[in-house]
């Protein structure tokens, strides 16, 4: 398969981290599947039938920081085993203080953790993904999950899916709408040994089979979030949880609003590097 690598350089008052996190997000809306960072900004590859410069174009354009402006230069790169290249070059092990361990398989063990997580992660595990998963597992320590039932909504590597199940949870499902995240899925579950995670192929229309749900976990992006807070609420258990994340700080008033709307109370959120995860109640 064949890749257009991307090189984009920027000149910015802010951290470079922050910059890279919230382009790698945007750039992951019209398909880019994997970033790196680079001394000078962020290297990005999306699929040679992906590739659409007026698109890249138009989404710099609406970029979400001021006064950061883009160049980019780009380079197409043929046939090569991208994920295994990733994987083994790219994806860094992911550490919450002294309490969980995410690493991939090809990662040597680290002793001293009270969870270890081993994923393959593949190529769309992207560098804001990092911050959103560190967000969702911070939350997930702090609960008492035993005999609760929990949906990892948008699952991706199912990671939150399987720490549930290692802090107790009774029955956990597990959605993505895209067919890769669904099969990492069930490899990532098959290789921590962990059982009854449900697994399903589809969007928010899949939630209603295992509902209704004492948590849920939604780390996806803003509009996806938006358009389908009404079907999580539907789907909680009263006084059930949603946590959300994918979205930035300044993205607060908008989820705030929406899940007021659909009744459930705004109760905290946390910030990472302008990333943030989001309380909210089922009343």
């Amino acid at each position: 398969m064949n890749y257009y690598e991307l090189t984009f350089t920027y000149n910015s008052p802010l951290e470079k981290e922050i910059v890279n996190d919230i382009l790698s997000a945007e750039l992951g809306e019209i398909g880019f599947e994997s970033f790196v960072e680079s001394a000078e900004g962020l290297v990005a590859y999306i699929e040679e039938k992906k590739y659409n410069s007026k698109i890249l174009t138009d989404q710099l354009a609406l970029f979400p920081l001021p006064d950061v402006v883009f160049n980019f230069t780009e380079k197409l790169i043929e046939g090569k085993d991208w994920n295994e290249e990733w994987e083994k070059n790219y994806f860094k092990p992911i550490r919450i203080g002294d309490e969980c361990l995410i690493r991939a398989s090809f990662h040597e063990p680290e002793p001293g953790f009270r969870y270890t997580i081993v994923i393959d992660p593949k190529m769309a595990f992207g560098t804001g993904n990092h911050e959103t998963t560190y967000l969702m597992i911070s939350e997930i320590l702090q609960l008492d999950l035993t005999g609760k039932k929990v949906l990892d909504m948008g699952c991706g590597t199912a990671v939150l899916a399987i720490l549930a199940r290692m802090r107790g949870a009774d029955k956990v499902t597990a959605i993505d709408i895209d067919e890769w995240a669904y099969n990492n899925a069930l490899e990532n579950i098959r290789l921590n040994g962990v059982s009854h995670i449900h697994v399903l192929e589809g969007g928010a229309e899949k939630i209603a089979e295992d509902a209704p749900f004492d948590y849920v976990f939604a780390n996806i992006n803003r509009n996806i979030l938006l358009n389908d807070l009404s079907v999580y609420a539907e789907h909680m258990q009263r006084g059930g949880t949603l946590f959300m994340s994918g979205f930035y700080e300044e993205d607060i008033p908008a989820i705030r609003s929406a899940a007021e709307q659909q009744g459930l109370i705004f109760q905290s959120f946390t910030v990472r590097n302008n990333w943030v995860a989001v309380q909210t109640q089922k009343a």
